[in-house]
């Protein structure tokens, strides 16, 4: 029987997700689910969502257990097989309020701010120590455990893992899986593709199509022939035009409309063909890694390739809300049910139990699996998985624009991971002032007052550096 247990499970949602999964696995029906989270009243909210879950789709044949607050902790991991990390440090408010609210002062805007720049930096440095209290509990009562770390910033927190937490680990990101259909479905190609094949490798949230083919024809060529027909055009009128006017053209079929789909996508587009390849993460994101978009000294690029500045505190007003609307049919409707995602997590554990080979992208440590990228990188690169667990697939060279555009990410990932764990604050500042859109905008006396304004904010999830 094996044990499953969530970090985080408070995050009913998602909870939902990845153990209704597990739920609908044969090799999975008979688990121990532990459920463990700090929040009593979330913790109940999804332990009777479970229960429900169980019960109608599984027969109630998995053991499921809440555990709260860190007495809890240990008795929650105590022999799992799988760890499951959903946690979120300081949540909305006051955490990410203050990460969006105190850089806007300095004249910095940001769109998410949960991967990279001054945002993924915090959010880093609050998350990583507790990610390593975890790893300390497990090593002690469940050595063998497989932790699956679907957090963000994915790579300083499974990178820290790895480097420092002494147990099996890898990231997972959805942004993949589709990566290569959404692309043939901005220009209006998916339905004419019988034969799809992809390759993606880089770093996560700025993976790179490598490849994208119908059988062994090149679908790039006819890709960038459309998309560079169509955007300067769109850029010309604002992306948020083009989108009104195809929905006033067609209303709630206006993604039918090519340049609308495009304009939704802008950046992304853009850099493929600047740099000839496209990006798996979205052009919100996107458009805070680089520092070519985001600018005070050209705020009609906003405009023009439709970037959503604010864009996460947004998210986080609209999910609270829905929540509230949402709770009841997910807590304490009897006859929940659940359709199984395309979340890896659940398809790790059968394969682990099995033994059946299944291929995945990962995110790991780059032990010379992307030659062009530093060691200390953690990658998202194609991975086997069978009873040995998760095993990364040597990539070579990416492309080296693609490589360079990596590297200046994975400078600021790792000294943030520096920084988290040994508490000096000139790593801190050092991660900040090598970011590609903080750089592009403050000067380094303005990126050191920021850094301690969010030190101080932050003070009480930042134990390592008081």
């Amino acid at each position: 029987m094996p044990k499953i247990t969530f970090m985080g499970a408070g995050s009913t949602i998602f909870a939902k997700a990845v153990l209704g999964d597990c739920l609908l696995s044969e090799p999975l029906h008979d688990s121990h689910i532990a459920l463990y989270d700090i929040d009593p009243q979330r913790l109940e909210d999804s332990r009777m969502m479970l229960e429900n879950l169980n019960a109608n789709i599984n027969d109630s044949r998995a053991t499921v257990t809440a555990h709260l607050g860190v007495e809890q902790r240990k008795e929650a991991l105590r022999g799992a097989d799988y760890a499951v990390n959903a946690i979120q440090v300081g949540g909305y408010e006051p955490a990410t309020v203050a990460d969006f609210e105190i850089p806007k002062k300095y004249g910095l805007r940001q769109t998410i701010a949960d991967t990279l720049g001054i945002g993924g930096i915090f959010r880093s440095l609050r998350t990583i120590p507790v990610v390593l209290d975890f790893c300390r509990d497990m090593r002690e009562v469940c050595p063998d455990v497989l932790f699956l770390n679907y957090v963000n910033p994915m790579a300083t927190i499974t990178g820290a893992m790895l480097e420092a937490g002494g147990v099996k680990a890898v990231g997972l990101c959805h942004s993949v899986q589709g990566c290569a259909r959404s692309l043939l479905d901005r220009v209006g190609l998916r339905e004419q593709v019988e034969n799809l094949r992809w390759k993606v490798a880089g770093i996560n949230h700025q993976a790179w199509l490598l490849e994208v083919r119908d059988g062994g024809q090149d679908l790039y060529p006819k890709i960038k022939e459309i998309v560079a027909e169509r955007l300067p055009r769109i850029r010309e009128l604002g992306s948020a035009r083009v989108i009104e006017r195809a929905k006033a053209d067609h209303g709630d079929d206006w993604r039918k409309d090519i340049d609308a789909r495009i304009a939704t996508d802008m950046v992304r587009l853009e850099l493929m063909l600047k740099l000839g390849y496209y990006v798996t993460e979205s052009t919100e994101h996107m458009a805070e890694y680089v520092p070519w978009f985001i600018k005070s000294s050209h705020p009609e690029l906003i405009d023009e390739y439709g970037i959503p500045l604010d864009e996460y505190p947004r998210r986080c007003v609209r999910q609270i809300a829905g929540w509230e609307k949402r709770r009841d049919e997910m807590v304490n409707n009897a006859k929940l049910s659940h359709e199984r995602t395309h979340e890896y997590g659940s398809y790790i554990m059968e394969s682990r139990e099995t033994g059946q080979e299944l291929r995945i992208h990962g995110n790991v440590l780059n032990d010379g699996l992307i030659t062009n990228l530093p060691r200390r990188a953690c990658v998202e690169v194609p991975c086997l998985v069978d009873f040995n667990g998760v095993q990364p697939v040597r990539v070579g060279d990416l492309p080296e624009p693609c490589a360079a555009v990596n590297r200046t990410n994975v400078n600021v990932q790792v000294l943030t991971v520096d920084a988290a764990i040994t508490g000096n604050r000139d790593h801190v500042y050092q991660a900040a002032m090598l970011d590609p859109h903080t750089a592009a905008e403050l000067t380094i006396d303005q990126i050191v007052a920021m850094c301690d304004d969010l030190l101080e904010a932050h003070a009480e999830f930042l134990p390592q550096f008081a």
